[in-house]
């Protein structure tokens, strides 16, 4: 198992980022919770978040389950690996989600 990291910065443009790496499951999606959380009682709230998922190996129903909370405020930015979930899963229908 890879360890999660959930590192804040700066997206271009300004706008919030949280840059994800390792693997995202039932142990560990609160930390993910988090951080989203915290953006949304910050100054930012009411920017869309940009959610780099690229360094994320893999990511289950829980992960799934955090994303779709924030859905409306987020952009996705995800690997080939990841995209085909977030399609099946239709969180594509609800958050913006592109490639690097």
């Amino acid at each position: 198992m890879t360890p999660l990291t959930v590192t804040p910065g700066t997206a271009p443009g300004g706008r919030p980022l949280l840059t994800v790496a390792g693997e995202i499951d039932l142990g560990n999606a609160g930390l993910l919770a988090r951080e989203l959380e915290a953006l949304e009682t910050a100054d930012t709230a009411a920017e869309r978040v940009v959610v780099d998922l690229t360094a994320v190996d893999y990511l289950d129903s829980a992960g799934l389950s955090v994303l779709f909370v924030h859905a409306e405020r987020l952009e996705i930015v995800v690997s080939s690996l990841l995209e085909p979930v977030l399609t099946y899963s239709g969180l594509t229908e609800l958050a913006v989600v592109r490639a690097p």
